[in-house]
């Protein structure tokens, strides 16, 4: 599966940006997705995540309420609705694939991953 992440921009604080993670490849419908970022000098944080047919989700607690993760398994794309983004949200968004169904405690692990996509970047500035 290759990943491409999209979407990424600068932004007012307050304001709201979609990132899509398209993928290619097949049996993409079988993978739980996921968003992490990376800010800088920060390590990598866990954002959010998807079951495969989208029934469950998970955040991270300072992006829940503002940030909605979907997919659409028909086009292979993985969303990320941001709102209210305030400054700390600064930083690269990557999308990641796991085949299967992680544990709730590993669904933050971003070395159990096993695909990765070119990250986007998202500046939170007035």
């Amino acid at each position: 599966v290759q990943l491409q992440a999209s979407g990424g921009g600068l932004v007012q604080p307050g304001g709201s940006l979609r990132l899509s993670c398209a993928a290619s490849g097949r049996a993409f419908s079988g993978y739980f997705m996921a968003w992490f970022r990376q800010a800088p000098g920060k390590e990598r944080e866990f954002v959010a995540a998807i079951t495969s047919t989208g029934e469950n989700t998970y955040y991270a607690d300072s992006v829940k309420g503002r940030f909605t993760i979907s997919r659409d398994n028909a086009r292979n794309t993985v969303y990320l609705q941001m709102n209210s983004l305030n400054p700390e949200d600064t930083a690269i968004y990557s999308c990641a694939a796991y085949l299967g169904r992680p544990s709730p405690y590993d669904t933050r692990r971003p070395e159990i991953y096993d695909y990765w996509g070119r990250g986007t970047q998202v500046t939170v500035s007035s």
